[in-house]
């Protein structure tokens, strides 16, 4: 099993991971994210003889020297910063380099450790070499970096959770299912509302069914679709290789009805 940051893997349909020391790539299955907590499960393929890294749950003071590890720059090499914890339990509100708001994580280590873009699901380890936190987010554009990093007793909650096998609030179990569309923002044109199609994914199953962008999608399996968010959640509770059927009202304004099996989609 691997652990990591969702940020790291979202969007990917593939995943693979490489051991630093010997060069060798698995492939690797996703096994559970937590888009909210930011945490991922990863189980990698034909893997043997492997070291399982030495966890501290007992968690850190301020003041304790740690050290943060990961792939620094994306690089491909690993490089060590190390630090000092300069508070607990911190609340921050991620965002991308190119602006966009993520999620708000809370309960975070944080260090004057130099942590940087690249480095995120690596360990944060204490003076005695024990993970005691995943690296996960940094604030920039100031000489002084402030690092951050999710204490690990809490990403083993979060494990314990996504192993239990089944779908929450907040995890998601494996790939989801994928229709295949991008949903507009723009009202829709029957009179009961709907989620329009913004553009539809090439080779997906929507394109298979002959979605366009501009139709409006008004029903799943008979539930009514009243809006993207609806269409969205309405998607959340299946799972990839289930049959689902969709109506829709394409741009003239006419009906259609297709079975579409659903396929397996991006990390969440």
């Amino acid at each position: 099993m691997i652990l990591t940051n969702n940020h790291v893997v979202e969007g990917a349909t593939a995943v693979s991971v490489t051991v630093e020391s010997t060069g060798r790539s698995y492939s690797a299955r996703v096994v559970g994210t937590d888009s909210t907590n930011d945490i991922a499960v990863l189980h990698l393929d034909d893997a043997s003889g492997l070291t399982p890294a030495t966890l501290d749950a007992d968690g850190v003071s301020v003041g304790d020297v740690v050290t943060a590890v990961g792939n620094a720059g994306g690089t491909g090499d690993l490089v060590a910063a190390s630090g000092t914890v300069t508070a607990l339990d911190q609340r921050i509100t991620t965002q991308s380099e190119s602006g966009i708001a993520g999620e708000t994580l809370t309960g975070l280590i944080q260090t004057d450790a130099d942590i940087v873009s690249g480095d995120s699901g690596g360990p944060l380890v204490d003076s005695a070499g024990r993970v005691v936190g995943i690296d996960t987010a940094a604030s920039s554009g100031t000489a002084d970096i402030t690092g951050f990093a999710i204490p690990i007793a809490h990403a083993l909650d979060i494990v314990a959770a996504i192993e239990a096998g089944a779908d929450t609030a907040t995890v998601q179990i494996g790939y989801p299912a994928f229709l295949g569309v991008s949903l507009s923002s723009g009202a829709a044109a029957t009179s009961g509302g709907g989620a329009v199609i913004g553009g539809v994914v090439e080779g997906a199953p929507a394109a298979a069914a002959g979605l366009e962008a501009g139709d409006t999608i008004t029903a799943v399996d008979g539930a009514a679709i009243t809006s993207a968010e609806a269409l969205s959640a309405s998607l959340a509770q299946r799972e990839p290789g289930e049959s689902v059927t969709i109506d829709w009202v394409d741009t003239a304004g006419a009906t259609h009805s297709a079975q579409v099996v659903l396929a397996e989609g991006p990390v969440a």
